[in-house]
């Protein structure tokens, strides 16, 4: 079943779509709190979200821009603003598809069938996104967000974020890591884990985290 996340403020528009899409064998959510959506859609995991231009704090578009650093979860814009400049703004930003207020219901269903086709016939991963303290990491790509900023990990420093972060508030031995990372450790310089240790903390230091990952003295590395 499609997980579907309806970002709209206006408490009416937002129940009706999420009844409407329920009964056509959706699991739809609304989102409730406007101050910081991203939690919200993190915990919930959306195949697709329906995202307004006008929200309270910030707008539709920066939420869109937030989501983009580390999902290509498809989005439909449905909103009032309808200009050529507001369609034009919508999609620079990352969104799919465009829905004028106000919609017919069976519109609706159509263009949210429509792109769900179209996003998962041809891609079946599923998003795999970690939230740790304003760090956003994304699994799948490989890339870490926090705020406006995010970059590209290579595939050792990926896997060893990883590892940290679901053994979170726990040590990760030094072996053990290595062992994720090459299989057989006894054929790998000790140095070589150092060394990529070293680059993933400047990363996210580059990021604005300092101290995320912590030495454990005899015990490893930890989050």
């Amino acid at each position: 079943m499609f997980k579907l996340l309806v970002i709209e403020d206006e408490a009416k528009i937002a129940g009706i779509m999420v009844e409407n899409l329920s009964k056509a064998g959706y699991d739809a959510a609304a989102v409730t709190e406007f101050s910081d959506i991203l939690p919200e859609f993190i915990a919930f995991k959306p195949d697709l979200v329906l995202l307004d231009i006008i929200l309270p704090f910030y707008d539709g578009y920066d939420w869109c821009g937030k989501i983009r650093l580390f999902s290509k979860v498809p989005i439909i814009f449905v909103s009032s603003k309808s200009t050529d400049m507001d369609i034009i703004i919508a999609t620079n930003m990352g969104g799919d598809d465009f829905i004028v207020k106000p919609f017919s219901i069976d519109i609706l269903l159509a263009k949210v069938a429509g792109l769900l086709r179209r996003t998962y016939s041809y891609d079946n991963t599923e998003m795999d996104i970690i939230a740790h303290e304003g760090l956003i990491f994304n699994r799948s790509s490989g890339v870490v967000s926090v705020n406006e900023n995010s970059m590209k990990l290579t595939k050792n420093e990926a896997q060893i974020l990883a590892l940290l972060l679901k053994n979170r508030g726990k040590p990760v031995s030094r072996e053990r890591i290595m062992r994720s990372l090459w299989k057989d450790a006894s054929f790998i310089d000790d140095n070589t884990l150092t060394v990529n240790i070293t680059r993933l903390r400047k990363k996210l230091r580059d990021l604005g985290l300092e101290n995320v990952i912590e030495t454990k003295k005899n015990l490893g590395y930890m989050i």
